[in-house]
């Protein structure tokens, strides 16, 4: 007996049914390409990436420079110090017309020590002021020199001397009287350097730093010494 067939109708195919054919979909990034520096001219998000980057990396080799500077360098605070200091004169004249002149001499002298190995100091200008409470009464300049590593370089004398008016109120003038007749006197000196720094063959910018010593400065005629002084930076 023939066996069973499928029959076929109009050419069509009437078997198990066939899927539709699946669609794939592929979502579009937001930045295409934006963060390499390749397109730095065809995508605007790129340029703030690459400034960052590269502000970064500048910032990066400036500070391992400094790293290793200082590790090889090591530079140390220079020191100054007041070894001695006398008055001559230092007298208060007091009239109706022009007020209180200040009569003075004196004279200083001072250390710098540079304890660095590797730095000397070029220290081309020093000026030096003279306070006696609150009030300037003299100043000079000193002239210029160099100072090579480890080492300690006297100044001195420094001399200041002549007259000048200052502004006194009956209390600081009291006060005056009373420094006098003790032989001491409360003087503040200032200065201000202009210096630059050497390492090797390399001269290092340009630096004002400032100075202050507070000093006991006796008169010379009342036999007492001055104290060797340690000034500070005037930050």
């Amino acid at each position: 007996m023939p066996q069973d067939q499928q029959p076929i109708l109009n050419g069509a195919y009437y078997g198990p049914s066939i899927p539709p054919p699946q669609k794939t979909y592929h979502r579009p990034s937001r930045n295409p390409g934006c963060c390499c520096c390749g397109c730095l001219f065809d995508c605007g998000c790129c340029l703030l990436s690459c400034v960052f980057k590269i502000i970064f990396t500048i910032l990066f080799i400036i500070g391992l420079i400094v790293l290793v500077f200082w590790l090889i360098v090591h530079p140390h605070e220079v020191k100054f110090h007041a070894t001695d200091a006398s008055l001559a004169q230092f007298n208060l004249s007091t009239t109706t017309s022009t007020g209180n002149t200040l009569y003075y001499n004196l004279a200083l002298n001072f250390t710098i020590r540079n304890p660095n190995k590797h730095i000397g100091i070029y220290y081309d200008s020093i000026y030096v002021t003279a306070y006696y409470d609150d009030q300037r009464f003299g100043y000079t300049w000193l002239s210029p020199f160099y100072q090579g590593h480890k080492n300690t370089t006297v100044v001195g004398p420094v001399t200041l001397s002549g007259q000048n008016a200052v502004a006194l109120s009956s209390g600081q003038s009291s006060d005056f009287d009373s420094q006098k007749s003790n032989g001491v006197f409360d003087i503040t000196v200032k200065m201000k350097l202009n210096v630059r720094f050497k390492l090797g063959l390399v001269k290092i910018g340009k630096f004002k730093p400032k100075i202050e010593c507070d000093l006991q400065v006796p008169l010379s005629s009342s036999g007492k010494t001055f104290q060797t002084t340690k000034c500070k930076y005037d930050l």
